[in-house]
Parts: C-alpha cells; sequence; structure tokens
C-alpha cells in the first residue's frame, strides 16, 4: 500500500491545475546544480533559488501560498517549506515527487537555457491581440514578475538594446510571428508549453491576430474585445492590466468550458 501524501503535499497534477491561473502558487525550484543539470526545465512559472539562502529570501514569500520542489520531494523542499512558513508564508508545500515526479507526468516544463535574462520585456505600443495575450502567457506562464514596455515600433530594437528588455511581436524581434503562426505561438513552441488548452486558446488568438476566423468561431469575438478595450484604455499599461482578465477568463474556457454550450430559453423555435 502506498503512503498517504502528507498534511503539506500536493501533487504534480494538482500543482498543474494552478498553474496558468491567478490563483497559482510560487513555486520555487531548489534543486542542487547536479540534480538540475540532468534535466534543466523548469516547471512554468517557477522560480530557481537556492535552499542554503532561505533565511535571505524567504521573506518575499510573507503572505503568499507556495510549492517547494526539489529532485524527489524529500529533504530539501521539506525543511524549506518548513522554514517559508516559519518565515510567514500563507501556506509551503511540497511538491509530491519532487520534479523527476512532473517530468515523468508529462507535464509541460520550460527549457531553462531558452528563458531570458531580465525580467523586462518591449514591443510596439498601442497593442491589441498578440502584445496582450503574449504578456499575458509570460506572467502565468514564464515569468510572474515579468514587466512590459510599450514603445514606438520605430524604437522597440533600441530601447531592448539599451535597456536590456527582450524585444517580442515586432519585425526581426527573437519572438514575432512565424510563417502563418502569431507570435503567441512563437511563444509556446519556443518555451516547450504546447498542451491540450494552450493549443486550443493559441487558435483562437491566431485567428484574431491574422484575421482568419474561420481557425475558431470564437476569433471574431476576441478581436471585437480587444479593438473595444484598445479603444478603452489610452494608457497601455492598464489595458493590459484589463486584458490579463479577459485571457484568464479565456484560458479556463478553453482548459475547462470549450464543449459548453448556451440556449435560454431552452426549445426555441428557430
Amino acid at each position: 500500500m502506498s503512503a498517504l501524501p502528507g498534511p503539506n503535499a500536493i501533487t504534480p497534477q494538482q500543482l498543474a491545475r494552478l498553474v496558468g491561473t491567478p490563483d497559482a502558487p510560487a513555486v520555487i525550484d531548489l534543486r542542487i546544480a547536479a540534480d538540475f543539470d540532468a534535466d534543466p526545465r523548469l516547471i512554468p512559472g517557477s522560480e530557481r533559488l537556492a535552499h542554503d539562502q532561505t533565511a535571505a529570501w524567504a521573506p518575499r514569500f510573507a503572505g503568499r501560498r507556495c510549492v517547494a520542489v526539489c529532485a524527489r520531494g524529500r529533504k530539501l523542499s521539506e525543511g524549506v517549506a518548513a522554514l517559508l512558513r516559519l518565515s510567514g508564508a500563507a501556506s509551503a508545500e511540497v511538491l509530491e515527487g519532487g520534479f523527476a515526479a512532473w517530468a515523468a507526468s508529462g507535464l509541460p516544463a520550460v527549457p531553462a537555457a531558452a528563458l531570458p535574462p531580465g525580467r523586462l520585456w518591449v514591443t510596439r505600443h498601442r497593442p491589441k491581440i498578440d502584445r496582450i495575450a503574449c504578456p499575458w502567457l509570460i506572467r502565468r506562464f514564464l515569468d510572474p514578475a515579468a514587466r512590459f514596455l510599450f514603445v514606438a515600433p520605430t524604437e522597440v530594437p533600441a530601447v531592448a538594446a539599451i535597456f536590456g528588455a527582450t524585444a517580442f511581436d515586432t519585425e526581426d524581434a527573437p519572438y514575432t510571428h512565424r510563417g502563418a503562426l502569431c507570435t503567441f505561438d512563437t511563444l509556446l513552441d519556443d518555451f516547450g508549453l504546447r498542451t491540450e488548452a494552450l493549443d486550443r486558446l493559441s487558435l483562437v488568438v491566431r485567428g484574431a491576430d491574422t484575421d482568419r476566423h474561420d481557425l475558431a468561431p470564437q476569433a471574431a469575438g476576441l478581436l471585437a474585445i480587444s479593438v473595444g478595450l484598445s479603444r478603452q484604455y489610452r494608457c497601455d499599461l492598464e489595458q493590459l492590466e484589463a486584458g490579463m482578465a479577459i485571457y484568464d477568463a479565456l484560458y479556463r474556457w478553453a482548459r475547462d468550458g470549450h464543449d459548453e454550450g448556451h440556449d435560454w430559453p431552452a426549445g426555441r423555435s428557430a
């Protein structure tokens, strides 16, 4: 008989249901260098921190829900989770089985080498679709603390170079359209984030962004909402914050509600 999970443990499947949502916990990767080098990927949205420096960084997570991840969910994550609780974390759980269990479950993992060195991103101002969808994806699956600059299109390369930002959704940027695919697709491909739900969402984003509403019936609606948001907000950052809620809802539709319809009152004549 297998042992029951501890009171402060979370399974990979339970954590995967939280990743990508506004309720996602802070996921802290504690693997030592040898274990990380054996599989240099990260759980989406996680951050690598040293277990022997926990006292220095633990106060950052006061009041927050955290998940500690080591190679196999044993001493490092148990100890750090206890220290996090001692330092005021709202809760601190251990990923059952550690990163090895996450990888064995076939859940998405981000190649660490693909991540940009900084947390600053830059794109063209006055966003509509891709330039809101991509920041949502970056914040929810790559870096919850990512920051975004919206500047004149001609100045994106220079701003990226001077301020150490990563350019996206503009010509010659590392992450932009590739053939028929939009920048949202490029991020999914380059960071190993292809899942059934994100693939479904990417069809809607691509259809709206490239005027291919035949790809998904929801694309026309996303275009209408995106144009409305761009007209409603003069400040690109305010528009982004409003757009985050839109894409949170779309992700939950793509993951859990895509097969649900609505007809009220039922049985109406045509």
